[in-house]
């Protein structure tokens, strides 16, 4: 059978994150992909310029239309940048009986552009926490999640990793790709263990995606039938070579985009 993986998120117009980036992911790592836009943002490398909000009922709609016809083997979750949006999305893969939920908490793009609202945030952990297998925060996001500072060590990674787990999420996997040093390293924390994840850290200007790659190409290891540590393991190998290739496009004039097809241009 098929594996078929679909996003809910927001499109970038700029093709970089988002909807685009989570398309090409699944596609580059052999998945069938469908999708759910939740918000349209006039975007390219240099930020965002404006955002419109999909209405609540026609997102709904297309979450019945794909679900209702597609056998969906693990879903993707972005921006989510109103109360109404996530209460929308909550229902939707409950009604439908959603298995291997990986929900990135998507708040500022690589710009620095806010994209969620402040009061979605807390809906964001009330409603759709309990009903994703993982979420995937970068580490200003667990700061704005917990409303803490930055975390700035190992140790502290972890310990917020396990806030977000007795938060309601099942699984966490805090990302330290905003932090300094030689390593890029990644923490996930389950209720049965601790295990992290490194790289060596590639210096480039070219990081737009680079979170929406990394919760893409996780579902889509689920929707094959990994495991979830065999899928963030397989996720952090492709986005680290989609970020060591990534300076060999060349793609606007601020922020590009990973190269998520290097292994096939």
């Amino acid at each position: 059978m098929t594996a078929i993986a679909v996003t809910i998120a927001g499109s970038d117009s700029g093709g970089g994150a988002g909807i685009q980036a989570d398309l090409k992911t699944f596609s580059a790592m052999g998945v069938y992909g469908a999708s759910v836009l939740t918000a349209l943002t006039a975007q390219n490398t240099l930020g965002v310029t404006a955002i419109h909000d999909v209405p609540a009922n026609f997102i709904g709609a297309q979450l019945d239309a794909v679900f209702s016809d597609l056998r969906v083997n693990a879903v993707k979750i972005g921006m989510l940048s109103q109360p109404e949006t996530i209460e929308t999305v909550t229902r939707g893969i409950s009604k439908h009986g959603a298995g291997n939920v990986v929900l990135d908490p998507v708040m500022v793009a690589a710009s620095g552009d806010p994209l969620i609202a402040d009061a979605a945030v807390s809906v964001l952990k009330t409603e759709l926490f309990p009903h994703v297998a993982l979420i995937t925060p970068n580490l200003h996001e667990a700061a704005r999640l917990l409303d803490q500072p930055v975390a700035d060590s190992k140790q502290a990674m972890r310990d917020q990793a396990g806030e977000l787990l007795r938060s309601g999420a099942q699984a966490v996997l805090l990302k330290g790709g905003h932090d300094s040093g030689p390593e890029a390293a990644d923490v996930l924390v389950t209720e049965t263990g601790v295990e992290w994840f490194t790289a060596p850290r590639h210096d480039t200007n070219n990081t737009h995606g680079t979170g929406c790659t990394l919760s893409s190409a996780i579902a889509a290891g689920l929707a094959k039938g990994l495991s979830l540590q065999a899928a963030v393991g397989a996720a952090k190998r492709y986005v680290t070579g989609a970020i060591k290739a990534a300076d060999t496009l060349s793609i606007g004039k601020g922020h590009g985009p990973v190269h998520h097809f290097y292994s096939v241009w």
